[in-house]
């Protein structure tokens, strides 16, 4: 459960990070809160555990063709559908094109990443 907190955090952080600085910059906001940041972010993780792999798994060939940047496209589709449903809800945000949602991936992606590193949680280590 502290896991699972602990990514909802890091995700809701960086996605944060990402609409504030993408805001006006062809991503809108609809409810800049907290809570609505981290309902964000719950859809947000949801979106990646279930649709990524397979997405991941569909375009292998893709993948390996562009030795791995088709990951990026992969993360875009992903940001744009969590703004997506994220508005059914009322918390979500809206992009105007695949430049500004590109930009919004590879925020999330670095700020994730970084954050994870800060806060990587320790492996039991039983004797």
């Amino acid at each position: 459960m502290q896991k699972f907190l602990i990514r909802l955090a890091i995700n809701a952080v960086a996605l944060y990070a990402a609409l504030t600085i993408m805001e006006g910059n062809g991503v809108t906001l609809v409810n800049n809160t907290w809570l609505n940041i981290f309902i964000l972010a719950f859809i947000f993780g949801v979106i990646n555990a279930t649709l990524k792999p397979l997405m991941m798994v569909l375009g292998c060939p893709f993948l390996i063709l562009t030795l791995g940047l088709g990951t990026l496209l992969i993360n875009t589709a992903l940001f744009a559908l969590a703004g997506w449903i994220g508005n059914l809800f009322q918390v979500g945000f809206t992009v105007s094109g695949f430049w500004p949602a590109f930009l919004g991936a590879l925020i999330v992606s670095v700020v994730s990443f970084l954050l994870g590193l800060v806060f990587k949680p320790e492996k039991n280590r039983s004797k």
